[in-house]
């Protein structure tokens, strides 16, 4: 061990120095710490599962021996009555660690169906205002190894193309901040083992048993491939051969918009001329979808099939006007022009 590295390991809090230096521990912040490459201040979501609490430990280890600034919040949904109680129980747990956090409350009316969708976009809405308040850029997540093959199942069952069967990815970006999964590659037992063997707890969401959410079925049918002998391994590999195939798709829809879009007004409208929609047809949808993500400041794309709409009246020259995804497309003589709505 370098000097630098050793008295960056003795600013570790003793409780946190005994648990890092378990053999199994160790191993796996081995691996996480390599996944990251981090040199400013970062932030950390925690919802008091096992793998956010085990990413708050490696954070804060990671934080210290990196001399950085961290931020861990735990947001508060309110969809449960007891949710603000284990809120507070997870932030004196994490105090109890020297992880200093904040619970961050998501105030107004709940929505009584797709819920689980809701929450996802308003925690993520909550998080990224708090990041802009501390120009913080990169914002950790706990998704881990199954997360990751949950997430194919689930839009494999939705038939997504490739981009949204490889969406959960190591980093993605969204409105200027860097979404980061470091466990991504870890599995979900080791987070469970980090959990019990440093905070002797974590919070056991019941939603989590309840077949009428999608994730929970999806998990039941994992289970049941597993038995019948789904290899894991596999599976991860066609996941990164995709991701691969969708690298290459990324790198001409950014051509197409670099090339055949531009700006007016200060970036409040966007031109698009007659080449952009020559190219392949996933090319096109992409840039379009990424056009009015922009315009309209969304942080999910619309519609596939409102999209495929669009792009074909273009296609047929029978398009004068149309709304959609917060933005008025018009055509004006031989270019689409975007705007926000009013």
């Amino acid at each position: 061990m370098s000097l630098r590295n050793s008295n960056a390991t003795n600013k570790i809090p003793k409780l946190l120095r005994d648990n890092l230096n378990n053999k199994r521990i160790n191993k796996i912040y081995k691996k996480f710490e390599i996944s990251l490459n981090l040199d400013e201040s970062f932030a950390v979501a925690v919802s008091g599962g096992p793998d956010s609490l085990a990413l708050a430990f490696l954070s804060k280890i990671y934080a210290i021996k990196k001399n950085l600034k961290s931020k861990f919040y735990i947001i508060d949904h309110k969809l449960r009555p007891e949710s603000t109680k284990e809120a507070k129980l997870v932030l004196n747990l994490l105090k109890r660690n020297f992880i200093k956090s904040e619970i961050l409350t998501w105030k107004g009316k709940k929505p009584n169906k797709s819920i689980q969708s809701i929450a996802r976009t308003k925690r993520y809405e909550i998080l990224f205002k708090k990041c802009n308040q501390l120009k913080i850029k990169d914002i950790l997540m706990g998704h881990h190894e199954d997360d990751l093959i949950e997430n194919f199942f689930i839009r494999l069952l939705r038939g997504s193309g490739i981009k949204g069967l490889t969406s959960l990815d190591m980093k993605t970006s969204e409105k200027k901040k860097n979404i980061l999964r470091p466990l991504i590659d870890i599995k979900k037992e080791d987070l469970i083992f980090i959990s019990k063997k440093v905070f002797n707890f974590y919070v056991e969401d019941p939603t989590n048993y309840d077949e009428k959410y999608q994730r929970v079925r999806v998990r039941k049918l994992m289970e049941n491939l597993e038995r019948d002998g789904l290899d894991k391994n596999k599976l991860k590999k066609t996941i990164k051969n995709l991701k691969y195939a969708n690298k290459v798709i990324e790198f001409y829809v950014d051509k197409n918009l670099r090339e055949n879009t531009s700006f007016l007004n200060n970036k409040k409208r966007l031109v698009i001329n007659s080449d952009f929609f020559l190219q392949p047809q996933e090319v096109t949808f992409r840039a379009f979808s990424e056009s009015l993500k922009l315009i309209g400041e969304k942080y999910y794309s619309v519609r596939g099939k409102k999209l495929e709409k669009i792009i074909r009246e273009v296609e047929n020259n029978r398009l004068n006007r149309a709304t959609l995804g917060g933005c008025i497309i018009e055509k004006v003589n031989q270019s689409i022009i975007i705007s926000k709505e009013p």
